[in-house]
Formats: structure tokens, sequence, C-alpha cells
């Protein structure tokens, strides 16, 4: 059984030092490729180098490069060239992580529309897929989405924890859906469970969104209470669990879809 962690933040402070070991466990676990997200444009050179460094195959380690909604105050004149310069390398798969956060507003709204766009375009012009990021934002992402959504390959909203209506909205514009381990959360979650019911096959994917949202339902739990990519079968369980799905299939079916939708390799 191979999965594919298509979420997760490798260049955290908290994995500093210890890269590799997260990694033998992640692949022990199953989980056999991971796409490294890139939060500001320093972040995704990180994240490619890690790439590179720990990925002698070329077949496991992928990443995306772009600037989260929190950091849309650092766009300057100079992001969108190293973006473009980034987004060209063979092992960057995704334009993002990139969308709108109005729960926080670490950055104006204005600001995180305009920077929003500017990746989007990016996207259309690079003909690669985007990786998205929404919090108490969807009817607002809805409306900057149509307008480029016919001349974009493919969109994940990732991290979803959004209600019904969010959901279907997301699938009416033909998204893809990434479900974390915020589904194995009785104190929040609850409500994923009959949501994900309703994502069809070939639109949904896993994420651990390490070092972040640590299974709830994991047991035993890690002293440290920090979430890796080796507890991506726990969200893989709780998922299958309420898709009335055996673990095996939809390890299957969410693994072709990432390995589709990143243009992934198989590997041996």
């Amino acid at each position: 059984m191979q999965l594919i962690d298509i979420g997760v933040n490798l260049t955290n402070p908290s994995f500093d030092g210890k890269h590799q070991a997260v990694l033998e466990r992640a692949y022990a676990a199953g989980v056999q490729q991971l796409v490294l997200t890139g939060t500001s444009v320093d972040g995704s050179e990180q994240a490619l180098d890690l790439c590179e460094k720990l990925d002698d195959s070329g077949q496991r380690l992928f990443s995306t490069a772009g600037l989260h909604p929190h950091s849309a105050n650092d766009w300057n004149g100079d992001s969108a060239q190293r973006l473009r310069g980034l987004l060209g390398q063979p092992r960057v798969r995704a334009v993002g992580e990139c969308g709108l956060d109005f729960n926080r507003d670490f950055s104006p709204r204005p600001q995180q529309e305009k920077v929003l766009e500017e990746h989007l375009a990016l996207a259309i012009e690079l003909k690669l897929p985007v990786f998205l990021h929404e919090r108490d934002a969807n009817a607002r992402l809805l409306e900057i989405l149509k307008d480029y959504r016919d001349h974009l390959t493919a969109a994940v909203v990732h991290c979803f924890t959004g209600e019904q209506a969010a959901l279907f909205s997301y699938l009416d514009l033909d998204l893809h859906i990434g479900i974390t381990g915020w589904i194995c959360d009785e104190r929040r979650g609850t409500h994923l469970h009959p949501l994900v019911r309703e994502i069809p096959r070939g639109r949904l994917m896993l994420e651990s969104d390490a070092p972040y949202l640590l299974p709830r339902t994991l047991r035993p739990k890690p002293k440290n209470g920090r979430n890796e990519p080796a507890y991506l079968p726990e969200v893989l369980r709780e998922v299958a669990l309420h898709r009335n799905e055996s673990a095996e299939d939809l390890a299957r079916h969410s693994t072709a879809c990432a390995r589709a939708f990143f243009g992934l390799p198989v590997v041996a």
C-alpha cells in the first residue's frame, strides 16, 4: 500500500537535523512520495534544496513554490521573478501555497487578493496546478477563481476544513480537495465525517500538513506532539472509515489522484 503526502512543511525548524529520520519513518509507514510545501519565496527555495539533497533517486521528494497569504505583505517586485525561476525546476510541481486567509488577516485582504492573482497568472503561464489555502474566505476565493478557472490546469484546496456549502462550491469548480488530520479532531473536525463521502474519486488527496495537525486519534501519541508524514496512515484510516471504503481502496485511488495531479512518477 503506497501513500502520497501532498503537503508537508519539511522546512519547518522543528524538523531541523531530523530530515533523514523523518523520511525513513515515512517510507517505512508506506508514505512513498512527499510534496514539500513552499510558503515563502525563501522557504520555497529551501524546500527545493531539501528535495535535491535528500532524494538522489528523483522519484520521492517534490515541492511547491509560492507565498502563503499570511506573508502577502512580503511580496515585492522580485518575488514573481524568483518564483518563476523556481517553478521552472523539474522537482517543483505546483504553484503555492497561495490563497486567502480572512481568519487571522496577518496581511491586508486587498494585498492577499493581489498576490493570489499573481500566483494564478503564473500558474496559467507555466501550465502548473495550484496549491490553495483558504480560511474564512470561501466566497471571495470563488469570485477570484471564477475569472481564472477555465485557464488553470488544476487546483487543490489543501487542508479543507469548511462546511458543506464550501465543499460543494469547490467541487462545482472542478477543484481537488486535500484532507488532513483535522478530520481526526473530535473538538472541531467531526463535521467533515459526512462530507468526505461527497468528494468524488479522482478529486480526493491526503496530506499530513506536518508538523501541524497531529491526528488526535493516533495511538500512541508522540511525546513531542509533533506531526510527521509517518502518521498519514491515521488520516487514511479515519477518512476510509467515514467513506465506507477499505483503507487499501482509499490508498489506491487517492494516491492515483495525487500522482496524476502533480505529475509524479511511479515508485518502483
